[in-house]
């Protein structure tokens, strides 16, 4: 089978690997059929990792993707030959302290495909066929397309996001970044009821894409930061802010723009920054962070299979993965590129 495999930095590989096996008891061999490029991909690309994560051995990327259930193991059940499935790339252990209390999100021996936190690495989704436990495949609707399918996982993502916030009815909402998972927290914000939705961005060309996913108003907020003025004014316009950046100057931006008893969802993992604790402390705003997902996954794949949300406007290139370094180059390109997929078919 093919695999993408990342080495290092700029090291890149599309190798031929041995087939997978027969899927044992409770297990599926999937087909699979379309992955999309994360942040952390291309971190792993580009880099080498992000943080302290760094690659310590090969690993196959991927963690968004769906495919086609090829061969059905012994004792599943609601999974036939040829059916599309999303498939969920979070395995927590369901044993350990965060477990047992309910935030499986935050599992201590968690297993994330596509991921060098832990050693082995957890291989992940880039690759032609992979056999998996079958409570982790969703199926789609007849009529969903692969790249759709394989949106469920950060769609999931920033639905988690919207549940930390707390009820969006009737609220003013801000969001700061507007690439993949800006634009899919827009559309998420928009689904649960929010009044008006504000995307923000220092780039021009995504905000192209924001309104196409529910937003009201597209704000390009330059070195001056002056775009947002009119939401600072008094103590503040916003109810809600979605900081899908990670950047110091959005996250104080954001913190001008709340009201007082605003709240502030952290979801762009950044580094470590200067906090305007005093503005919290006046304001008496809410900061909460918001981590993958968990139960979103399922809600995620339903909402799609449904058509109850249309994500299409967020795939803007789809690549045979025979050419998957340039769907990695152009994926780097805010300029050019939202959504970059891989097509295995």
């Amino acid at each position: 089978m093919r695999a993408v495999v990342a080495y290092g930095s700029h090291d890149l590989r599309l190798e031929t690997r041995p087939e997978d096996i027969e899927p044992g008891d409770g297990e599926v061999m999937v087909r699979i059929a379309a992955g999309g490029i994360c942040g952390s991909d291309l971190h792993y690309y580009h880099n080498g990792g992000f943080g302290s994560v760094s690659l310590k051995e090969p690993m196959i990327l991927g963690h968004e993707a769906s495919g086609v259930v090829a061969v059905v193991g012994k004792g599943v059940e609601g999974l036939v030959t040829g059916q599309l499935v999303a498939i969920n790339p979070s395995l927590p252990c369901g044993k350990c302290e965060e477990c047992r209390r309910g935030l499986r999100n935050h599992c201590n021996d968690m297993v994330f495909r596509g991921s060098a936190m832990r050693f082995p690495h957890a291989q992940g989704l880039f690759r032609d066929t992979l056999i998996v436990r079958s409570d982790l495949l969703y199926p789609v609707g007849s009529n969903v397309d692969a790249g759709l399918a394989a949106l469920a996982e950060p769609f999931a993502v920033c639905l988690h996001a919207i549940k930390q916030a707390g009820s969006l009815l009737g609220k003013i909402v801000l969001v700061s970044g507007c690439g993949p998972i800006g634009c899919l927290t827009i559309a998420a914000a928009r689904l649960a009821g929010a009044k008006h939705v504000i995307a923000c961005d220092v780039v021009e060309a995504p905000l192209a894409i924001a309104p196409r996913l529910g937003a009201d108003e597209v704000v390009l907020n330059g070195p001056d930061a002056t775009g947002l003025s009119a939401y600072k004014a008094g103590k503040g316009k916003i109810d809600v802010a979605f900081d899908c950046t990670g950047h110091p100057a959005a996250v104080a931006s954001a913190i001008d723009c709340l009201r007082p008893r605003g709240t502030l969802v952290a979801v762009g993992l950044g580094g470590s920054m200067p906090f305007p604790l005093p503005f919290v402390v006046t304001k008496e705003l809410n900061v909460t962070g918001s981590f993958r997902f968990d139960a979103e996954f399922a809600e995620a794949v339903d909402l799609i299979s449904s058509s109850r949300i249309d994500l299409s406007p967020l795939i803007s290139h789809t690549y045979c993965v025979d050419h998957v370094v340039d769907a990695f180059d152009l994926a780097a390109d805010r300029s050019r590129a939202m959504k970059v997929q891989i097509d295995f078919r």
